[in-house]
């Protein structure tokens, strides 16, 4: 192999995290995080006014609380997770055809510094992977937006390349049927939630192709027409995964979490059907959160912890969460192979 070969870039890209528990720094990741335009879709100056005299200064000393529950000695597992993925796959790669570099959408490590480095190493071209499986502008867009609007700064821009979403790789699927697997392993369950992150029904319609979009039944088939709607690729992971794991389909239910104001949100609500499956006599449930490939404030404490405490206290006996792919060996595979295969 010739040592002066160009090399790829790799930029792993997650979502980000405060860089401590105390409030100053929660609310500084709340700012930098609910001014981005494709997070909060409104108008800039009403956005400030929202996020900057309203949701920051209060949400923070609580959110700050929340993060405590899960720091440990290392930090945010987010943080954590996205650098052991990192370190992992690293070795898994020829150093000499490739530079992996991994970044946050919203504070540290930043995008820009990302890109340096792999600008810096002279890189033939960059591949780069939000770590979301589902496409959201919010997301995935919000990561591609950054990215193009950094790089067009450079006076050479090399080929770019971007991985959209993977809600289909069959590595990524087998991942999540390992875990699944070893929760079911120890005990049976009435209900299987797939609880993923919401969205505001406004961005759903908004990426609508041909008004195709009903925000009902029309997301229980994936197509063309729905590839990138996230409410539909949400039901399709959630089909494959019970597939994968052969759960009965009449104990599978989909919902989605994490709803901020008073905008409706795609439903159904994971917090509605809490109570809907306790009214219903439903006592062990076992809960997959597959929009997030790191354990974060949203897996660990909203589902894990308040989630399950909502579901006790209504009569419920056991609410078990399966784990996040964090730095596993199976989701490290799918990773590499995503990346490699982009080559």
């Amino acid at each position: 192999m010739n040592k002066n070969k160009a090399k790829t870039g790799i930029l792993l890209v997650n979502l980000g995290t405060p860089d401590s528990t105390a409030t100053a720094d929660v609310r500084k990741y709340l700012r930098e995080f609910l001014m981005d335009g494709r997070v909060i879709d409104i108008p800039l100056i009403p956005r400030w006014m929202l996020v900057n005299l309203i949701i920051a200064p209060f949400r923070a000393p609580k959110s700050a609380g929340e993060y405590r529950k899960l720091w440990t000695e290392r930090g945010s597992p987010l943080l954590f997770h996205t650098v052991d993925l990192k370190e992992k796959l690293i070795p898994m790669l020829d150093s000499s055809q490739y530079q992996v570099e991994m970044a946050m959408r919203y504070q540290s490590p930043s995008i820009a510094d990302g890109l340096k480095a792999l600008n810096k190493a002279n890189v033939k071209e960059i591949i780069v992977l939000p770590l979301f499986p589902q496409y959201a502008s919010a997301t995935n867009g919000s990561v591609i937006d950054r990215v193009m609007e950094l790089a067009r700064e450079w006076q050479i821009i090399p080929n770019i390349r971007f991985i959209s979403n993977f809600v289909d790789h069959p590595l990524f699927l087998e991942a999540w049927a390992e875990l699944g697997r070893e929760m079911i392993a120890k005990g049976e369950y009435d209900r299987f939630l797939f609880s993923y992150h919401g969205l505001p029904e406004r961005q759903i319609k908004k990426g609508s192709v041909d008004g195709y979009c009903q925000l009902g039944d029309c997301c229980a088939n994936y197509t063309k027409k729905n590839q990138f709607c996230y409410r539909a690729q949400c039901f399709y992971t959630t089909r494959l995964i019970t597939e994968k794991l052969n759960l009965p389909p009449e104990k599978v239910v989909t919902c989605f979490q994490s709803r901020l104001g008073k905008d409706p949100w795609i439903k159904p609500y994971t917090e509605d059907l809490v109570k809907e499956m306790a009214r219903k006599g439903v006592k062990k449930v076992l809960v997959f959160s597959p929009a997030f490939v790191a354990d974060c404030l949203e897996t660990t404490v909203e589902v894990g912890e308040e989630y399950k405490e909502q579901f006790m206290e209504l009569g419920g006996e056991q609410w078990d969460l399966v784990p996040s792919l964090n730095s596993r060996d199976t989701w490290v595979q799918c990773v590499k192979d995503m990346v490699s295969s982009n080559k």
